[in-house]
């Protein structure tokens, strides 16, 4: 993620600030990646209806809502006081996760494709708990907003064995699953998939339990043990690590920890040299957090095997849009 500048004093901004601490409001705009002073007067630079209950700082489009807002069709249930602040974090690793995707061109103005629908939901209630599943079918995609919580996310990472697991993390496996709905209608696209992640028509059920059953080792092929489950899931989760990594080489490159390299990622067609750079800084930060008795960053070790499955996502990532306006 770049770091912007007031339009007002030119003092940096962050890109979940609603304000400069020069007092100037602020407004992000998806569609041009900038910063921009909200006011009274303009009436062009409107802000989000939701910005006031869940600090959403991004330019209104249609209905009073922003691009992202619009997208969520079920919030948790409010009368849950709790699930507040659970679904404003989910809603800013979501706007972070789509202002990223914005950077190659999807979801903007000029992509004619359909959009994802999310639904927002908790596991408490004011009738009491729920179980949430977390995934995507037919571009629904329901996120568990109670793993916004530090201590739910971190009991179920021990739970699970996982070396890393975030919110921005789960919307970016389960948005990696309508992107491949999107590409799946190019010609050439499945083809191209099955030659290297399997044919994505196998048993979708029955694959998950052999892997719940007797999980595999990610071996030189794949990112993470839950990528060997199925095709579709290798998908997810390259994407979402390839994603982790380019936004890592990105920020970290806003940031001046990265000299000398391209200061937009997102511009960058070189696959590999992206990775390098970012493997290259978390090793760094990793260095630093053991000082501080920190976890790793990015605490993944990557083939080349997993190498070449992100060059294929990511040439395809990068296409036109208006050759993937299905969904």
């Amino acid at each position: 993620m770049q770091i912007f500048a007031c339009p007002t004093c030119q003092g940096r901004v962050y890109f979940h600030n609603l304000a400069c601490s020069c007092g100037q409001a602020l407004v992000f705009s998806p569609e041009d990646q900038h910063m921009h002073a909200l006011t009274d007067s303009d009436a062009e630079t409107t802000a989000c209806s939701n910005r006031a209950d869940i600090g959403c700082n991004w330019t209104a489009e249609a209905d009073g809502l922003c691009r992202s807002c619009a997208m969520t069709q079920v919030v948790p249930d409010l009368r849950e006081p709790a699930n507040l602040p659970l679904w404003s974090h989910a809603e800013l690793a979501k706007r972070w996760v789509l202002a990223n995707l914005g950077k190659w061109g999807w979801f903007t103005l000029s992509d004619p494709g359909a959009r994802p629908v999310f639904h927002m939901l908790s596991e408490q209630t004011a009738a009491g708990g729920e179980t949430i599943t977390m995934g995507h079918a037919d571009g629904e995609i329901t996120i568990n907003v109670t793993e916004s919580s530090d201590a739910v996310l971190a009991r179920r990472q021990e739970e699970l064995g996982e070396l890393y697991r975030t919110m921005t993390g789960h919307i970016r496996h389960e948005i990696a699953h309508f992107l491949f709905l999107r590409l799946s209608d190019l010609p050439d696209f499945p083809p191209a998939f099955r030659a290297l992640f399997g044919d994505e028509r196998a048993d979708y059920g029955a694959a998950l339990k052999a892997h719940y059953d007797a999980p595999k080792p990610p071996g030189n092929d794949h990112v993470t043990s839950y990528a060997t489950a199925h095709p579709h899931e290798d998908w997810a989760e390259t994407i979402a690590h390839l994603l982790h990594l380019v936004d890592l080489a990105d920020s970290g490159a806003a940031a001046g920890l990265i000299p000398f390299a391209p200061m937009d990622a997102y511009a960058d067609t070189e696959t590999d040299a992206i990775v390098s750079r970012a493997i290259d800084l978390s090793i760094a930060v990793n260095h630093v957090n053991r000082a501080l008795d920190l976890p790793d960053v990015y605490p993944f070790v990557l083939t080349d095997g997993v190498r070449g499955k992100f060059a294929f996502a990511h040439g395809w990532l990068r296409m036109p849009k208006g050759h993937a306006s299905a969904g």
